[in-house]
């Protein structure tokens, strides 16, 4: 089936159709890196990794351009650069660097593009400026301000009138204002703060204008689909439309908001233990910590393993339960490898390769339906149960196995999983364990062999120390890393 996908701006679930088939667009908002990331920080990376992934399949890998920004000059960073004594640089570098080898843990593939905001402040200027002119912002001591009350569609994104909009929101009162709900596009820098020049005045962008010139100096206007967290729909991205498309003089043109972009997606909210995140709590879960302590396609499982739309509540449950399928997984592919072991897959023709390829269909579907990735996961499993029944068929054709483990396979990197081995996965990545194991193996063989009963025990608690799992079978023992 086609792509489907629920735009958040019209509320409904829509037919994908890019504005060129040869270049179809994707932004996401990224990481402000002045921390290391918590667990709901992962979720549209892993989501929109995943859109990323079918996009490419449908329309070929070098017909997609996926920008994930990074922010790198913010007052947290400027906090943390300022307690460390340190440029803000620094801090950034640090902590992008850390972002980015835990997304390569979770399988997300780098994005096309990851503009910079410091990058990119003269297009940052420019555009504001864009916006003055047109007669959408002002400036006021040293700040400029967009003047919400000129664009009539302010609120179409989030489904808010501007009344609902000031008595909820937390906005800051001064007296440059036109109106409190007006917002800043260009504020003067504090003392010993990171400053640029400007027509008015030495100082920084604003959070919300970043990310409309970015997106318009790398992918041009109108993108074919934006993403983000739920969070961010109101105040940010309802903002980010307001200023891209009064930057081009359409503030009171029919369909304005689709001058900017012609899809909008966001994520469900992410709980742990059925309760919101928050320091307060003490429940904040780093992604950092996480990935050092279980595998990332465990915590990938685990994303993917709801709606995207849906809220999705962390705990340990759902942890296991996302370690359970993933063995499971692993455990149809090493027994597959095993039976493929002198396979050649030369010897499968052009009629197999496309039954293999029919094979995904049910996967793809799922997928196409608004990113339905809790009915591909079903249908994943689909995939491995029949692989399964042809490793248990004595009479199977190899073909065949060869055909359902490549469905397989493909299929799962759709949702960027069974990326390693199996070996590499029950083993748990590690060669030092990987070479004590297997010496205790060894021992182990040979003390059984002799009936030397205390000191086969004696292994046995070793193995039990490290947390592995022997499994015994009419070829020799295997092992994996307990869940």
């Amino acid at each position: 089936m086609p792509l489907h996908i629920h735009d958040t701006l019209r509320r409904e679930k829509r037919l994908f159709e890019p504005r060129d088939p040869n270049r179809v667009t994707l932004y996401v908002c990224g990481p402000t890196v002045y921390d290391y990331a918590h667990i709901g920080n992962a979720r549209p990376p892993v989501v929109f990794d995943v859109l990323a992934r079918l996009l490419r399949r449908q329309y070929g890998a070098d017909k997609v351009l996926y920008a994930r920004n990074v922010t790198d000059v913010d007052d947290k960073i400027n906090q943390k650069a300022a307690r460390e004594g340190v440029p803000i640089g620094e801090v950034t570098a640090r902590y992008e660097a850390a972002y980015l080898a835990d997304m390569a843990l979770l399988n997300v593939s780098p994005p096309d593009l990851a503009p910079h905001v410091t990058d990119y402040i003269p297009a940052i200027v420019d555009q504001i400026q864009a916006i003055i002119d047109a007669g959408c912002a002002y400036a006021a001591e040293g700040h400029v301000l967009f003047d919400v009350s000129a664009y009539p569609s302010y609120g179409a994104l989030s489904g808010r009138n501007l009344d609902d909009m000031i008595a909820g929101a937390r906005v800051e009162v001064a007296p440059y204002k036109k109106n409190p709900h007006d917002f800043v596009l260009w504020k003067p820098s504090k003392p010993d703060e990171p400053a640029w020049p400007s027509p008015w005045g030495e100082g920084r962008p604003g959070w919300h204008i970043e990310c409309s010139a970015m997106i318009e100096q790398t992918l041009g206007l109108p993108i074919d689909i934006h993403g983000g967290g739920v969070d961010l729909a109101f105040p940010h991205h309802e903002n980010e439309i307001a200023q891209g498309v009064c930057a081009h003089g359409c503030a009171h043109a029919e369909n304005a908001h689709d001058h900017y972009a012609r899809y909008w997606m966001h994520n469900g909210f992410l709980t742990v233990d059925a309760e919101k995140m928050s320091k307060s709590i003490g429940n904040v879960l780093l992604l950092h910590d996480l990935v050092q302590s279980m595998p990332g396609e465990v915590v990938r499982w685990a994303l993917l393993s709801a709606h995207y739309r849906q809220p999705l509540d962390w705990n340990q449950g759902l942890l296991e339960q996302s370690r359970k399928n993933l063995d499971r997984l692993y455990g149809v592919l090493r027994d597959a490898d095993a039976a493929l072991a002198d396979f050649d897959p030369a010897t499968l023709d052009e009629a197999e390769l496309e039954l293999a390829e029919n094979a995904l269909d049910p996967v793809l579907d799922a997928l196409e339906d608004d990113l339905n990735t809790p009915g591909a996961i079903a249908q994943l499993f689909g995939l491995a149960n029949a692989l399964r029944d042809l490793l248990n068929d004595a009479e199977a054709d190899i073909n065949d196995v060869a055909m359902a483990r490549w469905s397989l396979k493909e299929a799962a990197g759709l949702l960027g999983v069974l990326s390693l081995t199996p070996d590499a996965w029950f083993e748990g990545g590690d060669p030092a364990l990987k070479a004590e194991v297997e010496a205790l193996l060894e021992q182990r063989a040979a003390a059984r062999a002799a009936k030397d009963w205390p000191e086969a025990d004696r292994i046995r608690d070793r193995l039990n120390a490290l947390n592995v799992v022997v499994m015994d079978g009419p070829d020799g023992a295997t092992w994996r890393v307990k869940g």
